[in-house]
């Protein structure tokens, strides 16, 4: 929101007041409070008639510093808040020197001095962060008598600002406005399903506005040097999160909001789904089970969308007798396939489903404030809400869920959640403006929470479109509805590096996009794309998403890339552990790994895949694509191709490969197998050790399905050598000085290059790099 009208005037109707003088400080107990007057004080005379803001300063974690401002603090309270989990006794100190105060949290301090105009610094050492200057603190009221309470934190030459949820708008948000307010609108448009407080930027530090209303932000768009954060409100707590690179940022972020959940093994799998409103039936499902079967192509999860339910009874959560006349038999007969099994659902109950009647008279549905069921007739004709504010209503949707996995049901696509009313009652008397945006955060708990105690922790998965501040505990998502055009799968892949930013460690996409029939050129490239994203799913609107639907040879792609994926399994869940354990995401957007190199703080269409594998998606028709290799000798996974950087390559790629690269020194494990995503990954491993440099010394952790650690090696490059040694592997290993590798059929052979394997048992492998 802007209140200014250029550099010098306010707009009209508003009025603003920003801190201006220090009048009073208190330090206490590692806190620093302080009382700044909205105008010069001068003489007693001035302290009447005029606004006292108190800023009150603190450190709930190690690096990380909170400011909260307030005007009037006898109101209905500042605003609750997320839930945060606050680090005890990590040494916060509040120290006075002359007029200079700090409050120190371990590397980052926050420096005011009282005797000089208001100004608060924000350092990492001696190196300033960011700053709020003459207009960084203060309130305005508007023409409609409304109240916000803003703030500005200076931009420095060359800072770039990331993240505030999955938005598909430039991937750099400098010179954009942004509105933290969920909406469905989806992903060619500036509105986000995915809407996160949290801004990232490429200068060493985030910050997160722990408000759970609307947010309104103008990110160099109303100030070109300033990132300025408002809610109507009267007060605005932010926190500012220092690291000395982005990932240790996330680290520290995710840590104070909440760390991901580990997805199971098994949903790492290719999921297929009925697409959306498509005819299909259980002769429908056999067939395209079957066909993936018969074209060797692995599947590991089988989705249906929402006609499984009957018409305009969206939900009742009971299969459609006409449609599936025996929902547990066809169950019964996908699991001996192998497959699980998810179900799209909603937060809706329309007013034809049995449920409404059943929700309205024991209280469950959100209400007008009149005290009559809040309804309308978007998406479901008289729709209404659960109140999921309810606990009654909570373990009233739980126990509709929980029959459906007693039945069979391994997972749920938690569908929207985005479009919730204001002009409402909520049953624990939520503020309609802040429940808005958290709604979703409700829903999805609430979901999670039953498949984690029907399944056990490490089990539980959702498929979930909305988020806001903490979804990122309950993974998946993905990006929702995007076009079948190559502009809508970079939007896309815009969206997901944003939502990663943002603290999110689990991703996916509508492989071949939602909306239209994608064209087989489209769909073979987008099927590379997804089957290297952390989560794949062939999805569609209006059509098919069964590869041979569009040519034999996304047949032969679509069966190649969800093999290569099972391969890498050792390696991806290893980053997913890495998602679990420091909140960084398995897809990384180039700044992540490479926050020393400018050309990567821009990269959108390029992401590296884990901490060592460069993907860029094709996204071009005839196979030509542009993309930044970073500085070392790189090998491409699928060629053997070396490539040296840092520069730009243009290069063009048949629909059997793209840019998959890996990286200088890296060891990259593949597993044995390749027909499903679960399996033991330590058994026959590989090692692929890429253009190691002398001296290099590597840690390589393979995990086990479960989440623990199955066998650790380590590699050591000396004198023209490398050794790996190990001494838990459970049996056979191997190791390859990698110079061509492939995927498919070609990826089983490992490829040429200088390679050994070792029996159970072998501790050591010593090889000679080729002159």
């Amino acid at each position: 929101m802007k209140f200014t009208d250029g550099q010098w005037l306010t707009r009209e109707g508003v009025q603003t007041s920003y801190a201006k003088q220090i009048v009073d400080t208190r330090l206490e107990d590692g806190r620093l409070t302080l009382f700044a007057a909205v105008r010069s004080v001068e003489h007693r005379g001035h302290t009447l008639n005029s606004p006292l803001l108190t800023v009150e300063c603190w450190s709930p974690a190690e690096g990380v510093i909170g400011v909260r401002t307030t005007h009037h603090a006898g109101g209905s309270g500042p605003a609750a808040g997320f839930p945060l989990n606050l680090q005890e006794g990590h040494g916060a100190a509040a120290t006075r020197d002359g007029s200079v105060v700090e409050l120190s949290a371990g590397p980052l301090v926050l420096r005011v001095d009282t005797a000089l105009p208001w100004r608060l610094e924000f350092l990492s050492g001696s190196r300033l962060l960011t700053a709020a200057g003459s207009r960084g603190t203060g309130f305005a009221t508007v023409a409609d008598g409304t109240h916000h309470m803003l703030a500005q934190l200076s931009l420095g030459v060359g800072d770039l600002v990331y993240g505030l949820g999955e938005r598909f708008t430039p991937f750099t948000r400098n010179g954009q406005s942004v509105d933290i307010w969920q909406a469905d609108g989806g992903t060619a448009s500036e509105q986000a399903y995915k809407n996160i407080p949290f801004h990232l930027t490429n200068r060493g530090y985030g910050v997160f506005v722990n408000h759970p209303g609307r947010v309104s932000y103008e990110v160099g768009s109303e100030a070109v040097g300033q990132v300025q954060f408002s809610v109507e409100d009267q007060s605005l707590e932010y926190f500012v999160v220092q690291g000395e690179g982005p990932r240790q940022v996330l680290d520290r972020y995710t840590a104070l909001t909440g760390r991901p959940a580990l997805p199971p093994a098994w949903s790492f799998g290719l999921w297929l789904s009925t697409s959306f409103t498509t005819g299909y039936d259980e002769e429908t499902v056999g067939r395209f089970v079957r066909g993936m079967a018969d074209r060797d192509i692995p599947l590991s999860v089988f989705h249906f969308d929402c006609f499984w339910m009957r018409p305009y009874q969206w939900c009742d959560f009971t299969w459609d007798p006409q449609v599936f006349p025996d929902p547990g038999g066809m169950l019964r007969r996908l699991k001996e396939r192998g497959l699980r099994v998810c179900v799209w659902i909603n937060p809706y109950i329309g007013q034809k489903s049995p449920l409404f009647a059943e929700a309205a008279r024991e209280g469950h549905l959100l209400r007008r404030p009149d005290g009559g069921v809040w309804q309308w007739d978007m998406w479901q004709a008289g729709m209404a809400l659960v109140d999921f504010t309810s606990p009654a209503a909570r373990r009233w949707y739980a126990g509709k869920l929980r029959a459906l996995v007693d039945q069979g049901v391994d997972c749920f696509k938690t569908d929207f959640g985005e479009r919730v009313p204001t002009d409402v009652l909520w049953y624990d008397g939520s503020d309609p403006e802040q429940m808005h945006n958290h709604y979703t955060q409700l829903y999805n708990r609430t979901v999670f929470e039953v498949l984690e105690q029907a399944r056990g922790e490490g089990d539980a998965v959702l498929f979930a479109r909305s988020a806001t501040t903490g979804g990122q505990q309950f993974p998946v998502h993905w990006g929702g509805d995007c076009e079948s055009t190559f502009e809508a799968m970079a939007e896309s892949l815009r969206g997901g590096l944003s939502l990663g930013l943002s603290g999110f460690g689990f991703w996916s996409h509508d492989i071949g996009g939602f909306e239209g029939t994608p064209t087989p050129a489209l769909f073979k490239r987008w099927v590379q794309f997804g089957l290297l994203s952390s989560h794949s799913r062939l999805h569609g609107s209006g059509s098919y998403r069964v590869p041979w639907h569009y040519d034999e040879e996304a047949v032969s792609v679509t069966r190649d890339f969800t093999r290569l994926k099972h391969r890498l399994m050792p390696y991806l869940f290893q980053a997913a552990r890495q998602a679990r354990e420091r909140g960084v995401p398995v897809m990384r957007a180039m700044l992540l790994e490479f926050p020393e190199d400018p050309a990567c703080h821009t990269l959108d269409r390029q992401y590296m895949l884990g901490d060592a594998l460069l993907v860029a998606p094709v996204l071009s028709a005839d196979g030509t694509v542009e993309y930044y290799v970073p500085a070392g000798e790189w090998t491409h996974v699928l060629t053997g191709e070396r490539i040296g950087g840092p520069g730009w390559r243009r290069d063009r790629f048949g629909f059997d490969s793209l840019p998959l690269l890996a990286r200088p020194g890296s060891v990259v494990p593949f597993g044995a197998r390749d027909e499903h995503p679960v399996y033991d990954w330590a058994d026959g491993v590989t090692l692929r050790v890429h253009a190691p440099a002398d001296g290099m010394e590597t840690v390589t952790e393979i995990p086990a399905p479960d989440g623990s650690t199955a066998a650790t090696f380590h590699t050591r490059c000396s004198n023209g050598t490398v050794t790996v040694r190990t001494d838990d592997a459970p049996g056979e290993w191997h190791v390859l000085l990698a110079g061509a590798a492939a995927s498919g059929d070609r990826a089983r052979k490992a490829g040429p290059g200088v390679r050994a394997g070792a029996s159970a048992g072998t501790r050591e492998l010593v090889l000679r790099l080729p002159e």
